[in-house]
This record gives structure tokens, sequence and C-alpha cells, in this order.
């Protein structure tokens, strides 16, 4: 009897910058990509790498993607609530968040 064993791999990576091993071109890259950034104000590069074996599709690659960017988006406005309400609550409450009291 013959038996099937399925492989697969798959490396993912993001990267904010520059290596200190990467050669002139993907630095130089960096940089542009970091002056776009300032003139840009307010948002953040990164560079996604990816290997998967077997292949997929792109099309598959990017709904994969845009999945997890929906789920970033969704913990960042959890995140943004929890602070906006902390925030009131300092401003109402503000006893409540002072340090070293005694009582």
């Amino acid at each position: 009897m013959r038996v099937y064993k399925p492989e697969w791999r798959c490396t993912f990576s993001v990267n904010e910058g520059a290596e200190e091993t990467t050669g002139w071109r993907e630095r130089l890259a960096w940089l542009i990509r970091h002056m776009a950034d300032k003139l840009d104000g307010n948002g953040r590069t990164i560079k996604i790498e990816y290997e998967v074996t077997p292949a997929v599709s792109r099309e598959d690659v990017d709904t994969c993607l845009g999945k997890g960017f929906a789920v970033t988006q969704s913990l960042l406005t959890q995140l943004a609530h929890q602070a906006a309400c902390e925030n009131v609550m300092r401003e109402a409450k503000a006893e409540l968040f002072e340090e070293n009291v005694q009582r």
C-alpha cells in the first residue's frame, strides 16, 4: 500500500527597513520609501515577502492579505475605543488613576 504525504512550505516576513546585510539597491529603495513616508506624513511603508510551495495564485495571496489588514483595522479600532474610554474615565474620575494614594 502506498502512503501519500502532503508537503508544503510557507515563509512570510514583514520588514520596515533594510537589514544591515542588504545590498545598496535595497538600502536605496528603503531610503526612498522612508522619504515617501515623510512626504505623506501619515502612514507607514512595509515590505511583505512570502514564498509558498506549492504555489498559490496571486489572487489568493491578495485575498489573504486583505483579510489580514481587515483584522488589523478591527484591532486598531478596538484599541482606539479603549483609549477613548480610558481618557473619559481619567477626566471623570481622576482619583482612580492617581498613584501612591493613601487610604
